[in-house]
């Protein structure tokens, strides 16, 4: 896909709840193979940015382009991951079937409630392979750490085979650790396909995205060198500790420069 059919395309949107405007005259573009983070305040509305790219709920005013379609069209090509994950901690599921829910809708799912087609096992095999997780397809889903889980409930985005990857907050409540292995699994995604995620975490934003896109009923996409502690303090409020790598993206291209910076 060349640069000037972007990914995503949202053109002077508005969107309200009842009457209250939670994002006023939205632009956004965001190209293939981009990393990028959306970040804010709680109610400034980042879940419902999510929300209108998957199509589940439409704006007031605007236009909303997924792969040059409206989002309801373009769904398929879209692998979504949740905040939190619906499942009833006493439901016996175990992992591989967690991966499997992803395809449901799938036309290599249709005979699901009568057993499992081979491709769609072969699909899921292979997504909870790419996250690291296959030795752990028949344990029960909630013996798992916060940080499996998190990378199980990915495989079930993966099963959609997507060129889009949406994730909403992928590190919450996970450990260093895992948080570590979600970053190189995240960038190893990358390498095939264009991701967005929803973040609190800026110092792991630092390490992991792109850009940045800042969510505050407006929108403004910030290269990561330019996040230090007044804007910081302007879209969140308050003051954050930050360390991050220094990452530059403009429409030259991502630029590496040192290695690391500190903001308190």
């Amino acid at each position: 896909m060349s640069q000037e059919s972007p990914v995503i395309k949202i053109t002077d949107l508005d969107f309200s709840y009842q009457e209250h405007t939670v994002l006023e005259a939205v632009n956004l573009e965001i190209q293939e193979g981009e990393l990028g983070s959306i970040v804010g305040p709680n109610g400034g509305g980042k879940t419902t940015l999510l929300k209108l790219i998957l199509g589940l709920i439409q704006p007031d005013r605007g236009r909303i382009e997924i792969f040059g379609e409206s989002p309801e069209k373009a769904r398929s090509k879209i692998g979504y991951m949740p905040q939190h994950a619906h499942l009833d901690p006493l439901f016996p599921v175990s992992v591989l079937n967690v991966a499997l829910m992803g395809q449901l809708g799938n036309q290599n799912s249709r005979a699901l409630l009568g057993g499992y087609p081979h491709r769609a096992l072969e699909t899921a095999r292979q997504a909870l392979a790419e996250v690291g997780l296959s030795e752990f397809e028949k344990d029960s889903f909630h013996q798992l750490s916060g940080g499996q889980r998190q990378r199980v409930l990915i495989a079930r985005a993966l099963c959609t085979e997507p060129q889009l990857l949406l994730l909403d907050e992928p590190t919450a409540n996970i450990d260093p650790r895992s948080e570590e292995n979600l970053y190189e699994t995240l960038v190893r995604l990358n390498r095939r396909m264009t991701i967005l995620l929803v973040s609190h975490d800026l110092g792991f934003v630092s390490q992991v995205v792109k850009s940045v896109i800042c969510v505050n009923r407006q929108v403004v996409i910030h290269p990561t060198s330019n996040i230090n502690g007044t804007l910081i303090k302007e879209i969140y409020g308050g003051d954050f500790n930050l360390v991050r790598h220094d990452h530059r993206c403009d429409k030259d291209g991502h630029q590496h420069h040192n290695p690391f910076a500190t903001i308190e």
